[in-house]
């Protein structure tokens, strides 16, 4: 078995050569094929230092293929939106330990990440509609949608499974379960899908008036922002010298001074206000309500003890399955991650089918 940074950037390599391979679009696809040239790379620089033979060395891992098994169903879009996810989260883990341990920051912790944009950046075969074709790939998978997706499915699975054990606890699994599991679906489907527009608008609207702000005082205070500029980079560790004069440069062009400006100083990501709160509401209530559906279907069709098992085998299932599900993103073992997902689950059943059946007895 490979260790896990050499088995990352082989599934990553693996990955970036069937994008390549299911890219009409030349041009992109070229940008594919690079990537998986870089990856390839990277694992056989960390092969070698593991002392692991580099022949025949890309070989894709289970979770890799099937992601590719996902990518020929519904689309390579979701293979891209996980290759970035996870290069994002090798960045950040990087990061946060070089943190914890006092490590100083040179800037190539984001390095995989920006290899891939700079490429896009610098291919001179790539049209501005290409490059957009490209932004709007990235941006419609990962991110909110696939965060609201995962959020809903379980949120739906849990909550409605917690409430149909509560009630089938006070009632012995009667027709009231399937009455009150439906009204509990619809209400947390609208709640979650109108909570997640809120956040998603929300957290938009705050960072749009902050670039505003930026804006305006980038207008009536050009010098101000300049030395503000060039105070961030001698907090970088560059020169005085050398960082006054970058930061003179940027500003002769005020929409890019206003873009370094928003990035470096207000530390905002404006890829991320592209998301749609429209779909990543949609993204939840449907996820919620599929989750949902899971432990109450059973009480649809019988009623009862019996209800109460095939709701709890179906669940359990469900459970197990978004927990195995969310490692295709986050790269987590399998195991660990479905059992998890199940015992949590099964825990919070158990203490609303006990604290029913209490209720249940107290009013008979």
């Amino acid at each position: 078995m490979k260790p896990k940074n050499v088995q990352t950037e082989i599934d990553a390599c693996y990955l970036y050569r069937k994008l390549a391979e299911n890219e009409a679009d030349e041009a992109i696809a070229n940008i594919f094929r690079k990537m998986g040239v870089i990856e390839q790379g990277h694992a056989e620089a960390f092969a070698k230092k593991e002392n692991i033979s580099t022949e025949n060395l890309i070989q894709p891992s289970r979770r890799a293929k099937t992601l590719n098994g996902i990518g020929k169903i519904f689309g390579y879009d979701y293979v891209l939106g996980s290759l970035m996810d996870t290069e994002k989260s090798l960045s950040n883990a990087i990061v946060k330990t070089k943190e914890q341990n006092n490590m100083e920051l040179t800037g190539s912790e984001t390095n995989h990440v920006k290899i891939l944009w700079s490429i896009i950046d610098n291919e001179k075969t790539i049209s501005g509609s290409q490059h957009a074709k490209f932004e709007k790939k990235h941006r419609t998978v990962g991110g909110n949608a696939i965060r609201a997706a995962v959020l809903g499915g379980n949120d739906g699975l849990l909550s409605v499974f917690s409430l149909v054990m509560g009630v089938a606890g006070a009632t012995g699994g009667n027709h009231a379960v399937l009455l009150a599991g439906i009204a509990g679906l619809l209400a947390g489907a609208l709640s979650m899908a109108l909570g997640e527009w809120i956040s998603v608008k929300s957290s938009q609207e705050l960072y749009e008036n902050q670039m505003a702000v930026e804006m305006d005082e980038l207008e009536t205070n050009p010098e101000g922002e300049q030395q503000e500029l060039a105070l961030i980079y001698m907090a970088k560790g560059i020169p005085e010298e050398q960082a006054n004069a970058m930061s003179a440069d940027i500003m002769k062009d005020k929409t890019h001074a206003h873009q370094v400006l928003v990035k470096e100083e207000l530390g905002i990501n404006t890829e991320e206000l592209k998301g749609s709160a429209i779909e990543a509401a949609l993204y939840s209530f449907f996820l919620f309500t599929l989750g949902g559906i899971i432990p109450l279907t059973p009480f649809i069709f019988t009623t009862g003890l019996h209800a109460i098992i095939f709701s709890v085998i179906s669940s359990t299932l469900g459970l197990f399955s978004i927990g195995a599900a969310i490692t295709l993103f986050t790269g987590k073992n399998v195991w660990y991650s479905g059992f998890r997902m199940v015992i949590f689950g099964l825990i919070a059943a158990a203490i609303t089918f006990g604290i029913g059946g209490l209720v249940g007895t107290a009013i008979s």
